[in-house]
Order: C-alpha cells, then sequence, then structure tokens
C-alpha cells in the first residue's frame, strides 16, 4: 500500500502503549510528527517511533500546517478531543482519536457535523471491537442465530482500580470516572454487536460511598481518597425498539470479580452469547437442553479478517490506515461514537436530577 504520512498529537501513556507501538508495526506508516505541551516526551517519542526527520512540536496548530501529513492522531486528555479533532479535519487531516469521542455529547456532535462538512475520516479508538472475541461474535450475530436481541448486559467493573496518574482524576480534564474511561468501551462493544443506536430513555445513578477507596488500589492512593469523580455506577437503558440494556461499572466497589471491562452479554429470542476479553459463550436450548458452550478464539483459528494478530491495537491500525488508504468506511464510525457519549451524559444527567433522561 503506500505511504501515509501521519501526526501524533499527544504523546502520553495511550499514545507510548497501543497507538504509536502499533503504527510503527505497519509497513507504509511514517510517523513524521510529533506534538505535546512537555517538549521531552514529543522528543522522546520522535526518537522511539519516528522517521530520522521527524519534526517535534509543543502546539498542535503548528503541526497541522504541515500539509505532507495525511493523518492525525488525537491522543490527548478527553477535554481536548473535540477541538484538536475539528481542527485537524479542517485542516485536512483524518482523524484518529482516542476514546471518548468528547468530553461532552455537544462536542461529539460537533466533530460528526465537522467530518461530514469536510469529507475527512473520522474515528473513534474503540480497540475491543478489533478483539479476536468480538469479531467472532459480530460474525455469529449477523447469521441471525440469535434472534430479536431484546436484553443485554454491559459491564466494566474493577474491585479497587483507580487510576491516579495524568488526568485521570481531574474531572475538568477528564468529565468523569469509570462511567467516561471504561464503561465507554463496554458501551460501545454493546451497541455494535446490537447494531442499534436508537436510544429512547435512560435511567442512571452514579455512586462515591466508600469510606477507604484508596485501601487495596492497585495504584495506590496519590489522590484517590479525596477526588470528586464517581467510583461506580449503574444505568437503565431503553432503545427505542424495546431492547433494554443494564450498564455496571467501577473503579472500586466492594464486589467480588476480578477486572471485567470490555464485556457484555447479548440475549435474543432464539439464543444468547457472552463477549468476554479473550472468549465467547453461546448459550441456547436444543432438543430440549440447556447447552452452553465455548467459543475456541485463539488467533491461530481465525481467518475473517485481516492480518491475523490476537492484539486488538494491531487490528485497529491495521484497519483504520486501510480505510484511509482505499477510501472505505471506518470500522468505528463517528455517528456510532457519538451515540455511546449521548448515553453517557445522559448517565451523569440522570444521576444529578434524579430523573430519566428522554432522547428525540
Amino acid at each position: 500500500m503506500r505511504e501515509v504520512r501521519i501526526g501524533i498529537i499527544g504523546c502520553g501513556g495511550i499514545a507510548n502503549g497501543k497507538h504509536m507501538p502499533a503504527l510503527k508495526k505497519l509497513e507504509n506508516v511514517r510517523m513524521v510528527a510529533f506534538c505535546d505541551i512537555i517538549k521531552e516526551k514529543a522528543e522522546a517519542a520522535a526518537k522511539k517511533f519516528g522517521t530520522p526527520d521527524a519534526k517535534v512540536y509543543t502546539d498542535y496548530k503548528e503541526l497541522l500546517r504541515d500539509e505532507s501529513i495525511e493523518v492525525v492522531h488525537v491522543l490527548t486528555p478527553n477535554k481536548e478531543h473535540s477541538f484538536i479533532s475539528i481542527d485537524a479535519m479542517r485542516a485536512g487531516k483524518h482523524v484518529m482519536c482516542e476514546k471518548p469521542m468528547a468530553k461532552t455529547a455537544a462536542e461529539a456532535r460537533e466533530m460528526v457535523k465537522v467530518a461530514k462538512e469536510t469529507g475527512k475520516k473520522l474515528t473513534i479508538g474503540y480497540q475491543n471491537r478489533q478483539r479476536v472475541s468480538t469479531l467472532y461474535a459480530k460474525k455469529y450475530v449477523e447469521t441471525g442465530a440469535l434472534g430479536d436481541i431484546y436484553y443485554a448486559n454491559t459491564y466494566a467493573l474493577r474491585r479497587r482500580g483507580t487510576p491516579n496518574w495524568g488526568v485521570f482524576l481531574n474531572e475538568e480534564e477528564q468529565g468523569g470516572g469509570p462511567i467516561i474511561d471504561i464503561a465507554t468501551h463496554s458501551l460501545d462493544l454493546t451497541l455494535y454487536l446490537m447494531n442499534n443506536y436508537e436510544p429512547e430513555m435512560v435511567v442512571g445513578k452514579t455512586h462515591k460511598k466508600l469510606e477507604h477507596p484508596e485501601e487495596g488500589n492497585i495504584w495506590g492512593d496519590n489522590g484517590v481518597s479525596d477526588n470528586p469523580l464517581e467510583e461506580s455506577a449503574c444505568a437503565f437503558i431503553r432503545m427505542k425498539n424495546g431492547a433494554t440494556i443494564m450498564l455496571e461499572t467501577s473503579w472500586a466497589l466492594n464486589i467480588n470479580t476480578e477486572p471485567s471491562q470490555g464485556m457484555c452479554r447479548l440475549c435474543g429470542s432464539k439464543a444468547g452469547i457472552g463477549v468476554f476479553e479473550d472468549a465467547m459463550t453461546i448459550n441456547k436450548v436444543e432438543l430440549g437442553r440447556a447447552v452452553d458452550s465455548v467459543v475456541d478464539t485463539s488467533a491461530g483459528g481465525v481467518d475473517f479478517f485481516e492480518g491475523a494478530s490476537s492484539d486488538p491495537a494491531d487490528n485497529e491500525a491495521a484497519s483504520w490506515i486501510s480505510a484511509v488508504v482505499n477510501d472505505t468506511d471506518p470500522v468505528v464510525l463517528p455517528e456510532q461514537a457519538a451515540v455511546v457519549s449521548e448515553i453517557l451524559e445522559a448517565i451523569y444527567t440522570s444521576s444529578k436530577t434524579g430523573k430519566p433522561v428522554f432522547f428525540d
């Protein structure tokens, strides 16, 4: 495939842990520019992942002036996602923006609007769609084997796993706690598998109740005990076709469970499935007996998607660059990601007002 020149905006944890290593593996990708408000971070990223002549910036607008850059990855705190992505599209760049799409639903809607106006591709970093278990589940659902999908559980639960670095505990920069941080992945996965993006009503409640949330936290205290963000939340989501979704999420909760992020269960009129990080289960009734089966999702047996990697970050990067080169739709459409943001915001609003939130 032809060469794709990429600029990286934001050289922190998600850039170093996910995006840049995955892009580096693609032979036709050249990371030619790096921007971070902390210059040393941009310089380190350029040295490790960039071309020999890669440029370093502390002002993203200067990076956007480089007309040779075709694609920009926006990997900044949530507060900056929308305006940087919008500026990049208006500068003629295709944009991969890390999740969540934006801090607010209004910002997400504006991003969709600008993508349509400019004709630039915009996608969001919901890499769980590229897990082997998800790829199989999507194919399975599309066969109609579940029938009418009318009930779902979506959950992202940690017993004591409150992140305490970067801006995770900064409400202004982050926009919220586990709802916007990890439940966003699970909800996206659920809506994607259901192929249902028409919410009718949301009722939600956030909680901050633990007396000592820092005790047992896997990353220690460092602000965990006195930050203002929710520790856990639950919500009931009713879709316009009558389907219902129960959402549960937590950074810290007295619950006997292993960490379970990006997980969901779908229940249909014919059968049900559970989709987990590295497994998928099918449950149904055959010949009058309850039958449960586990799908072998080992990478070696997967032949229905390009590449054979079991790493969703690698698959996400390859799929995204393929969409740019071949002028096709990305796996995550901005209109879909905007609905996720709408529902997440509705959970916060419902919790604050004590009332359900209805959609037009």
